[in-house]
């Protein structure tokens, strides 16, 4: 539903980023399995039933996705605890890695930097709020 909320607001889903937010929720706390099984079922499902993300985004998105999982999952795994630092780490690393790839698809380097031309909103959305939703849900 996050996804849908944010493409109700022009371009919401460029700006907010809100396929990701739940890979990394995912990835970072339950693991690498887990985290995949978000990073492609989200935006596959989303774009079959919803049209969004739209085909032709799909690839770079799900590339992405992937690898945020493997990252949220990697540091997790490695540092065993939640920050803000280590969630930055996460972040940034798909996000240059992401956009890496996109430009590589697509050709373009302007479309590429897209999040970070756009999508600052949404980059710290999932920093902050990731975190707040880590710190909230760890069994006590």
């Amino acid at each position: 539903m996050l996804p849908q909320l944010c493409h109700l607001i022009p371009n919401g889903g460029k700006i907010f980023l809100p396929i990701y937010f739940f890979t990394l929720i995912a990835s970072y706390k339950y693991g690498i399995k887990v985290g995949l099984l978000t990073a492609v079922l989200s935006p596959v499902i989303n774009s079959l039933l919803f049209g969004m993300p739209t085909l032709a985004i799909l690839p770079a998105i799900l590339t992405k996705s992937v690898v945020l999982a493997i990252a949220a999952a990697l540091v997790s795994n490695k540092t065993q605890k939640v920050s803000l630092l280590t969630l930055l780490i996460v972040v940034l690393s798909y996000q240059v890695v992401g956009t890496l790839a996109e430009w590589a698809m697509t050709s373009s380097f302007y479309l590429a930097i897209q999040d970070f031309r756009l999508g600052i909103p949404g980059i710290m959305l999932q920093l902050f709020g990731t975190y707040f939703i880590l710190i909230l849900s760890k069994e006590k």
